[in-house]
């Protein structure tokens, strides 16, 4: 590391005692980089192992990487928790500024424990902690206001990043999620239930750290050929123009589309519900991360008459893309995009994840049509899909969790379906609700051996889009030691925290560079290593709090609706998770 840079600077927040520390983890951040790596090995020293996620035992991990502030694209704060959804492995990657934020505080990782007896929000300016009381922000409606409030306490406009719970965290919602910038999130597997648990409301961070770098000429080299490539390469050119809701008219193309609860590859509707249309009627403006010259956050603008005011109208902007078009859109089987971005803003407002949210709903709406759940269930609600004012209905209800059904719906899909039934069309996979991707057994495989059983983990979609372009077959064997290598590679990423949309440009040959100009120097062996090491420690930590691929289900529904590849069945996934199981353990 370079003299005089505070990336190995740890901040430890007690939250029970209101006390603070920094610690120097320099023999962290030498052996695992950053970010994931540092994250994974702070969770396993903080926790009580075996410890309920929403009891005080549970750390909160916060960790950037060394390139963070200093080359385009490496953008993203890693979270990692004992997951309230799955039970085992909580990460998650969030955008916006929160990564160079908490580079300029001068720390590399954030460790927060214990719980408050009282909502409070944490300051952490320029090295000072405070701990704030939050009671008037407890209980609010909206995310929104809370973020809005704090704005106004907080300086460092511009700079600063502010991390915030919902309704959704306060209530303990499994999938409740941590907006940061208003349309950044850590979605997935429920951090927004830890920092609830907590009593912890939002974390506020800004700082003026200055970043060394050793080797200015080469600093300024591979700065300008990482920026290049990221403004002239047409795949970031793509998620600028129309971001991932393009991939709507892929997949629906190919018949990978989940629709209506996975009943079909296909949508009747997709063509007013994909990224084109939604940019040509609703986009109002593109935003970018901090230090990103690509821009692919999409916002759209919808506007609603004000009080029945004739030409007064209340405009709101909603993000969007690909996962929330699936889950809130196609997945619910809703064709009218006003309707569909409006439950874009209502997760947005209770701050709880979309993916696991919309499908939840489209479980509930079968099992509803099916008879297998009634009104007094639902709390009066009738499913139906298409309905997009029942589902604004229910995403409030999942919040408020009014009747058992509710309750157990908050927990997610596995959990709700251990009671009510409908097992076999419960679209979760380690717990971990289905990501938008119907395109063959490599998705499935990817979801079901991903650490945290997310598409972004090996993108087994993409390898299934290999097969279907170049019409070729692959084993179970071969898919997962594809799937493992792309997913150790990963790890090397989200350690120095870069965006996974910039994969192709940073290359081996590119990450070395960047990272000499971090004052490190890694051979690609070495490197290589490190992506290994990473992947290892996270599935130690897995099996430790009971994770076992013996346990893994497949929902039939996946068997039963058509995918473009290859043709699968239940042996075909399973040969692929006994193999995984074996090599991952031969790593440990």
């Amino acid at each position: 590391m370079n003299k005089n840079d505070t990336i190995s600077k740890v901040l430890y927040i007690d939250l029970t005692k209101k006390k603070h520390w920094v610690e120097d983890r320099s023999d962290l951040f030498s052996k695992y980089i950053g970010g994931t790596g540092v994250a994974i090995k702070l969770l396993q020293e903080n926790i009580v192992s075996g410890c309920d996620p929403l009891a005080p035992d549970n750390p909160l991990i916060l960790a950037v990487g060394p390139l963070t502030g200093v080359f385009p694209l490496a953008s993203k704060t890693v979270a990692m928790f004992k997951s309230p959804l799955t039970g085992d492995l909580g990460e998650s990657h969030a955008g916006g500024r929160s990564a160079v934020a908490i580079r300029s505080t001068g720390y590399g990782a954030i460790v927060i424990t214990g719980k408050s007896p009282y909502p409070i929000y944490i300051s952490i300016k320029n090295g000072k902690i405070s701990f704030k009381n939050a009671y008037t922000l407890w209980g609010m409606r909206s995310c929104f206001q809370v973020g809005a409030i704090i704005r106004e306490q907080e300086e460092g406009s511009g700079e600063r990043a502010i991390m915030r719970i919902g309704k959704g965290g306060e209530t303990g919602v499994a999938y409740a999620a941590v907006t940061t910038e208003t349309y950044r999130h850590f979605g997935r597997l429920g951090m927004g239930a830890v920092m609830g648990s907590k009593n912890l409301k939002a974390i506020a961070v800004s700082g003026k750290n200055t970043i060394p770098v050793s080797d200015k000429k080469l600093y300024k080299e591979v700065y300008d050929e990482i920026y290049n490539a990221a403004v002239n390469s047409e795949v970031m050119k793509k998620y600028h123009d129309l971001g991932t809701a393009g991939n709507v008219k892929t997949l629906q193309m190919i018949g990978a589309l989940p629709t209506r609860n996975l009943q079909s590859g296909t949508f009747e509707d997709s063509d007013k519900i994909g990224g084109r249309k939604i940019a040509e009627d609703y986009l109002g403006r593109r935003l970018a991360c901090a230090h990103c010259p690509v821009g692919c956050i999409h916002i759209a603008t919808i506007r609603d008459p004000y009080n029945d005011e004739p030409y007064f109208y209340k405009s709101t902007q909603v993000g969007y893309d690909f996962e929330l078009i699936y889950a809130l859109g196609s997945s619910l089987g809703i064709s009218d995009p006003i309707g569909m971005l409006k439950l874009f803003d209502e997760v947005e407002v209770y701050c709880i994840d979309a993916m696991s949210t919309g499908v939840s709903l489209a479980w509930t709406t079968e099992m509803f049509e099916r008879g297998l759940i009634t009104k007094e269930d639902t709390d009066g609600l009738e499913f139906k899909f298409g309905d997009h004012e029942t589902y604004k209905k229910a995403i409030l209800k999942i919040v408020d969790q009014p009747t058992d059904f509710y309750k157990a719906l908050a927990k997610g899909t596995n959990h709700a379906a251990s009671i009510y039934g409908g097992e076999e069309f419960s679209l979760n996979f380690g717990k971990n609700e289905m990501p938008g991707y119907h395109t063959g057994p490599a998705c499935y495989l990817g979801y079901s051996i991903g650490a945290r059983h997310s598409h972004l983990c090996n993108a087994g979609y993409a390898l299934d889009q290999k097969m279907i372009v170049n019409d070729t077959k692959e084993t179970p064997i071969s898919i997962v030691d594809k799937l493992m290598e792309e997913e150790m590679w990963r790890q090397v990423l989200s350690g120095l925290t870069i965006c996974f949309f910039a994969r192709g440009i940073y290359s081996m040959d590119v990450v070395r560079k960047a990272l000499k100009v971090a004052g490190m120097d890694f051979t690609e062996e070495e490197i290589n290593n490190i992506g290994k090491e990473i992947y290892a420690e996270k599935y130690r930590f897995k099996f430790q709090e009971g994770f076992s691929f013996d346990n893994q289900k497949f929902p039939k529904r996946i068997f039963e609706t058509k995918s473009p590849s290859l043709k699968f069945d239940e042996k075909y996934l399973r040969d692929g998770l006994d193999y995984a199981d074996k090599k991952i353990k031969d790593l440990l």
